[in-house]
């Protein structure tokens, strides 16, 4: 097993609510961390910028400060650095000499990729060709976030590594080109890989307004929930911690060069049971149905027993679990200024009205 001590590993685009995450669970395991970012996608920037007028946007200006200071007390150097820049990543990169690079940019909107294509172009498949570049002749393992959103509706209720992808409109057709993309890189210039496709992920100190987190911060505010479909779509939910985990123990086994695992909990649950497990501990809210988005796919379950076999994957979080330590982690965060009169925030669909921010899909 390949030990993390003294490990060089740079996080590209790595300041976000996954990367954030798997940089400390890294610097903890005694890898030397940097991260590169832009800190323009989701992040710092967009939010603090005085023509921002997003829900919640004091809130989530706190939540990214507390990312910002966690990192920093780890001792986590982060390098505030557009990655759609070639040459300076390029620099940047040289001077670092990653052993493994990590690459996390990107657009991670749905709906925002789809009306702005050019923009998702960019940040996705544009730094993603720059980071391969930098390291081609270099770096000892390339890892890959790509997404569940590749595979489209779902074939059958589980799929697996080696089921047929036809990713729906822009966000997943992005990330499949850009799995194919390391490939390729793989076949010309040998370099090491993996991709990694996590499904529905949630945890602490997300802003992305993902499916949990819109839930979860309706119900403290006392908003209503509005759910596009009847409540019986499927996700893999999948808590933040877990595929940390796993990205951790790729790091570690050889046998994870070259290979894509989906990295989910393994078990999908419905939208109704994941609303369950919130009316159990709260009350005071209500469900609002409407009619699901055309580029919305029905998903499920990702098998994971190839993670298993190869690496020893083993997700430790349920949805009961997972989101009992969440909802904790945001109690935390104090007063979450409850209105019961705004109107209600969509969960799964990608065509959220239209004063929403759109939900990331990962």
């Amino acid at each position: 097993m390949i030990q993390l001590q003294d490990r060089r590993i740079v996080l590209v685009g790595g300041a976000g609510f996954i990367g954030h995450n798997l940089a400390l669970a890294l610097a903890r395991g005694g890898a030397v961390v940097s991260i590169i970012d832009g800190l323009h996608v989701n992040n710092l920037l967009s939010f603090a910028s005085a023509n921002c007028d997003r829900r919640n946007q004091d809130l989530y200006l706190a939540i990214i400060n507390e990312r910002l200071e966690l990192l920093k007390s780890a001792g986590i150097a982060l390098y505030i650095q557009d990655a759609r820049e070639q040459r300076a990543l390029a620099k940047r990169i040289d001077d670092l000499q990653p052993q493994v690079l990590i690459h996390l940019a990107g657009v991670s909107h749905a709906q925002q990729s789809n009306s702005d294509p050019g923009s998702a172009f960019e940040h996705t498949l544009r730094t993603l060709e720059y980071s391969l570049d930098c390291v081609r002749r270099s770096v000892e393992h390339f890892i890959y976030f790509s997404s569940s959103m590749v595979y489209g509706h779902f074939s059958n209720p589980a799929v697996t590594e080696q089921t047929p992808c036809n990713p729906l409109g822009i966000y997943g057709a992005l990330k499949y080109a850009g799995e194919r993309i390391v490939i390729a890189h793989h076949q010309v210039f040998d370099v090491p890989y993996t991709i990694v496709r996590p499904s529905a992920l949630y945890g602490e100190r997300c802003v992305s307004r993902r499916v949990v987190q819109v839930f979860v911060e309706n119900v403290l505010q006392r908003r209503d929930l509005t759910v596009h479909g009847d409540g019986t779509e499927r996700l893999d939910f999948t808590y933040i911690d877990d595929v940390v985990r796993g990205v951790v123990r790729a790091i570690q086994h050889e046998a994870a060069k070259n290979e894509t695992f989906n990295l989910a909990y393994g078990c999908s649950r419905s939208i109704s049971e994941l609303i369950g497990l919130l009316q159990e501990q709260h009350s005071g809210f209500s469900v609002v149905y409407q009619s699901r988005g055309r580029l919305t796919p029905q998903r499920g379950t990702l098998c994971i027993d190839k993670a298993r076999a190869l690496i020893g994957y083993e997700p430790g979080n349920p949805l009961e679990t997972g989101l009992r330590k969440y909802v904790r982690w945001y109690r935390t965060l104090g007063d979450l200024q409850p209105v019961k009169s705004e109107a209600a925030v969509s969960t799964i669909a990608p065509t959220a009205a239209s004063s929403l921010q759109p939900l990331s899909p990962a």
